[in-house]
């Protein structure tokens, strides 16, 4: 699979407009009064809210096989390339789970946390999925070297996963597995975002990656993107007119069913492609939406430690706003958290540009160093 080291902009712009969009969703779920969430304009954005998280998903799966497929001898040799790569993984793993922590300090988790409060450290979020999904394709792209292979395997598993999730959804693994693993099945024990059926959206773009780079490489990309969104509309209409007639059915019943998983999908293609002719007619190169969305992990991990951390005398400022704004002041937080973001991003961005080697050393000092103060406090 060839490709030139051009950006993918409009694969950046999707990731960037779900990170920004991302910051509305939870700012609103956290803030906004609880009587305003059952008008019908809050399920509408409820809805449309929902095609972040796929999105997002989307974007990793598409995004780590472009990168590993310039360097996929070099990753098989486990050499530098390969390392990392799982570092990179791993610190995905670590923003994931310090999102969750109880309280900054070993000795208090073990003599002070409650069950419950411990259970809900392992719960796996958006991160801890993409993770683990990133880290099951590279242990894929290692050993199955067939291209062929490989991306028919991808495949059956994408749609294995599509049908079996429901069942997966109904089964508590916590019987068979310690918490921590039971986690990553469903929401049983209280995940956001198991791997069923979460892993659906990382996968298809991946597989997405592959159809696109040998359209591209063919010099039929324009035809593959119309290709592409017209495919889309299938989905998007099947899932719509059939949703409620089929809902009777016990496998329809469950909220990760094969028609809600494809009717996103098929949404998200649509954000594809029209971010596809965006980029094409505009020829973005430069904007805050692609500073944030390269910046994504310290996006995504720090606006959620300002919104539900214990920062602020030792309540969060979900706790302190107590579900009590109005819809004006949650947009209004909104457009502030974005700003702040984006400034982090172009702040972040611009000195790993003029300053790339001391990236590592800073990032590894300073979890070193939370590590050090999390363990002897």
């Amino acid at each position: 699979m060839k490709e030139d080291h051009t950006r993918f902009v409009y694969i950046d712009l999707l990731r960037g407009w779900a990170l920004i969009v991302m910051i509305e969703v939870h700012i609103f779920n956290a803030f906004i009064l609880p009587e305003l969430k059952e008008t019908d304009w809050f399920q509408f954005l409820n809805f449309i809210n929902g095609l972040v998280a796929p999105s997002f998903l989307f974007v990793s799966g598409f995004a780590f096989i472009i990168s590993s497929e310039r360097k996929i001898d070099e990753l098989r040799k486990f050499g530098k390339y390969f390392r990392n790569k799982l570092s990179r993984i791993g610190l995905i793993f670590i923003a994931g789970y310090s999102l969750h922590v109880p309280f900054f300090s070993f000795s208090r988790i073990v003599s002070k946390t409650p069950y419950d409060q411990l259970i809900s450290w392992f719960n796996v979020d958006i991160l801890q999925c993409i993770a683990a999904g990133l880290l099951l394709l590279l242990i894929m792209r290692i050993f199955i070297k067939r291209d062929g292979l490989f991306y028919g395997f991808l495949i059956a598993i994408t749609i294995l996963i599509s049908l079996i999730s429901p069942l997966v959804w109904e089964t508590d693994f916590g019987k068979y597995l310690p918490v921590f693993f039971a986690d990553y099945f469903n929401p049983l024990y209280g995940s956001f975002f198991p791997l069923f059926p979460w892993l659906f959206f990382l996968f298809s773009g991946a597989v997405f990656s592959r159809y696109y780079i040998i359209s591209r490489n063919e010099k039929r990309e324009g035809d593959f993107i119309k290709k592409l969104f017209l495919f889309s509309l299938i989905p998007v209409f099947l899932g719509h007119f059939f949703s409620s007639s089929l809902s009777i059915l016990p496998v329809f019943n469950v909220r990760p069913n094969p028609l809600f998983l494809y009717q996103r999908l098929g949404y998200i293609f649509i954000l594809t492609s029209f971010f596809w002719y965006y980029f094409n007619k505009r020829k973005t190169e430069r904007s805050f939406v692609l500073d944030v969305s390269r910046e994504s992990l310290l996006v995504y991990w720090l606006h959620l430690e300002i919104i539900y951390s214990k920062i602020w005398s030792g309540k969060s400022l979900e706790e302190i706003i107590n579900k009590g704004f109005t819809v004006t002041e949650c947009i209004a937080a909104t457009m502030g958290l974005i700003v702040l973001m984006v400034i982090v991003s172009k702040i972040w961005g611009d000195f790993k540009r003029i300053h790339p080697v001391l990236i590592k050393p800073i990032v590894g000092t300073v979890i070193f160093l939370a590590a050090l103060v999390f363990i002897l406090i």
